[in-house]
Formats: structure tokens, sequence, C-alpha cells
């Protein structure tokens, strides 16, 4: 019996599938890292380009805005610089209410220099309208300064007048004749005061048989002119308008074509000009009640500024 043992053979036939398989698995491992590594190359590349986008265009947006932005404030300082300048330069001066003379004024002025040689003096008499109305009209307003008749009949004055206001309307009734200019009390609503005492007189005189004309420049004027002589008078809204008791005017040639149709019906308009009126227009002189208030620089200044 022999002691040899042998030895079995390598088997080649099942190590070269294995070789292969092996060779097969680091090709792929191959091709997935260079692929990962195209695709990393790619994301960086896309992000060094996002990064030079954000940096080329936000930051010079931004730095284009912001020279705008400097630009703009240089020329707004130098705007607002030549209009201070301008402003200095300015004569800031309110021309004072000009009220020309009426051509019937004038008239009656010289026919009376031309007679006053032959006729003596007279002593002061109340003038104009209410020459014959005297008593009364002194009776009304000194009525009016006493304590005020909240309860009064509508178009009576319910208010009371101050003395200053008395003088004022003594002077236009009785010196004047119902037709110039008169000092602003200083406020809208003193004015509309005034005014409806005024209105509450003449109503005493002439019935309804006259309207109230108010001329203001502008929509905020006209709404406290309405308040005023609402409250005053005792009146509702339906007392404002082209045919009731109190029309409001904005522009001065409307006024005036509604004073001459009233005329033409044989009614008396009676004309109230704000103090914020730069001035009384011509035809205004023809009728024959008017009053304005010439307002102070001061007061003028004022009610622009609340404008």
């Amino acid at each position: 019996m022999s002691d040899d043992v042998s030895t079995p053979a390598p088997d080649t036939a099942s190590e070269a599938p294995q070789a292969d398989w092996t060779q097969l698995a680091l090709r792929e491992l191959q091709q997935q890292r260079d692929a990962l590594k195209a695709e990393i190359h790619a994301l960086s590349a896309r992000r060094d380009q996002l990064q030079h986008d954000i940096n080329s265009s936000f930051a010079g947006q931004s730095d284009s805005i912001a020279r705008r932005v400097k630009g703009f404030q240089d020329y707004l300082v130098g705007a607002l610089q030549e209009l201070a300048v301008a402003a200095e330069q300015m004569e800031l001066v309110v021309q004072p209410l000009v009220v020309q003379p009426s051509p019937l004024d004038q008239a009656a002025a010289a026919q009376s220099a031309s007679s006053s040689e032959a006729v003596p003096a007279a002593a002061p008499a109340a003038a104009g309208l209410f020459s014959a109305d005297e008593p009364l009209i002194r009776e009304r307003l000194q009525g009016f300064q006493g304590q005020p008749d909240f309860y009064a009949d509508p178009w009576k004055l319910r208010r009371s007048l101050e003395p200053s206001g008395a003088s004022l309307l003594e002077d236009w009734f009785l010196n004047q004749g119902g037709r110039g200019a008169q000092p602003s009390s200083g406020s809208r609503n003193r004015n509309a005061l005034i005014t409806a005492a005024a209105i509450s007189i003449l109503g005493d005189l002439y019935g309804e048989r006259f309207q109230t004309l108010v001329l203001a420049g502008t929509p905020e004027r006209l709404g406290e002119w309405r308040r005023g002589l609402q409250d005053c008078l005792g009146l509702a809204r339906e007392d404002f308008g082209p045919q009731s008791g109190i029309v409001l005017f904005e522009r001065p040639d409307a006024l005036i074509e509604r004073a001459d149709r009233l005329e033409e019906r044989g009614e008396l308009p009676f004309i109230v000009v704000d103090a914020a009126e730069a001035a009384v227009e011509i035809p205004i002189l023809q009728f024959p009640i008017w009053l304005a208030f010439a307002g102070s620089p001061t007061e003028l200044a004022l009610d622009d500024d609340l404008l």
C-alpha cells in the first residue's frame, strides 16, 4: 500500500469567472466615481456661475440704485436751496381789499359838490335807502346786544351781537347807506354773525322781497358761511339754494348774473363778499345793497394756511 497522497490540482475553471466579476465590479465603481466627479464638477461650475450672477447683478443694481438716490438727493437739496433764495427775494405783501368807487357815487358826489354853495350845510343824517329807517335799525341793533334768543323764529337773529359788530352795522346801514366795505371782525364765523344780523334787519324792512348772495372763493369757505348763517338764523339746508333765501357762489360772474335776474323780477339782492376776496368786482358796485369784509394781512395769511 503506497503512502503517497496526491494533491488536488487547482480549479482554474472556477477562478476565471471570479476574476471577471471582480474586474466588472471595479469598472462599475470606476464609472460611478467618474460620474460623481463629473456631477460635482458641474455643480461647482453652476455654483460659481450663480455666485458671479449674484455679485454682478444684485450688487451692480444696488450700486446703481444707490447712485440714483444720491443724485436725486443732490438735486432735491439744490432745488430747496434755490427755492429758499427765491422766497427771501420775494415781497410777501398781501394786497388789501380794493373797492373802486361806483359811477353812481361819483355822479352823486359831483352833484352834491356843485350844489353845496347854494344849499347850507345840514346836520349829519342817515344816508341812502335807510335814511327813513334809522329808528328801527338802531332799535334792532340795540336789542341784538342783549341776551340771545335761541328759540326765535327762522330768519331772526338767535345769537348775541357784540358791540363792535353793532357799531359796524350802524355805520354800514346809516352812514354808507347799505353799500360799502367794512373791516373784517377777524374770523369768518363772526362775519357770518354780523351778516345774519343784517339779514334779520333787512327781513323786517323788505320781508321776502330780497335774497342774500354770498361770494367766497372756495367750497370750504362757503361751507363755513352756510354753517354760520344756519346757526345764527335758525335755518335748514333747504334755505340755501337758487330758489331759497341764501345763495352761495364761488365765482363773481355767476353772482352778478343772479343779482341781475333778481332786479329784473323786482326783487332786491343783498350781496356779501368774503374777506378772502382780493377785490370787489366793479359790476357788484352797481347794486343797491352790498357788504364787503376787508380782511387784514394776518387774517388772510392764516385763512390760506387752513385750506
